[in-house]
């Protein structure tokens, strides 16, 4: 998968590359929630992670998507918006209240993500930070999530928690 995350992210300006760091030291946390992966002919193409995420004002089940990660000879085929898909329905699933994210608005608006007034993730610029409740309920505060997100490959083991 790492590979596949390596790929999907290398020409992306607005990302600093760790995300395979950030998925490896989720997945060493035991914090990976729901990881899917898509294939084509045995090959995996594709991968998504969610993984829960602490709110200020104590809202519980709540979880951050991300990284998703497509090959770029893949990208466009609608393999990210099943993973998706598929992954918010088994969020729904077990319960849970909503997800977040940080991403571009104008792809996660199709999947009901949109920026909640009261609701942030410091340092984060409002218009890129997005949510989906589940319930019609909307937090209020600072979201954090897991320490698995500040991996940049340099902890001991090359992705570790």
């Amino acid at each position: 998968m790492a590979e596949v995350t390596v790929a999907a992210f290398r020409t992306l300006a607005i990302s600093n590359h760790t995300e395979q760091f950030i998925i490896s030291a989720l997945r060493a946390a035991n914090a990976l929630t729901i990881s899917l992966v898509a294939e084509v002919e045995g090959r995996v193409v594709g991968h998504i992670a969610f993984s829960p995420v602490t709110i200020s004002d104590g809202c519980p089940n709540w979880y951050g998507l991300g990284p998703v990660s497509v090959l770029p000879e893949y990208q466009r085929q609608g393999i990210g918006k099943a993973l998706i898909q598929d992954g918010l329905s088994r969020l729904r699933g077990l319960n849970a209240q909503g997800c977040c994210l940080v991403g571009h608005p104008g792809y996660y608006k199709r999947f009901g993500f949109k920026s909640i007034p009261g609701f942030v993730h410091e340092g984060v610029p409002k218009e890129v930070f997005q949510a989906l409740s589940f319930d019609g309920r909307a937090p209020q505060g600072v979201v954090e999530f897991h320490e698995g997100f500040k991996a940049d490959g340099q902890e001991k083991g090359a992705g570790g928690a």
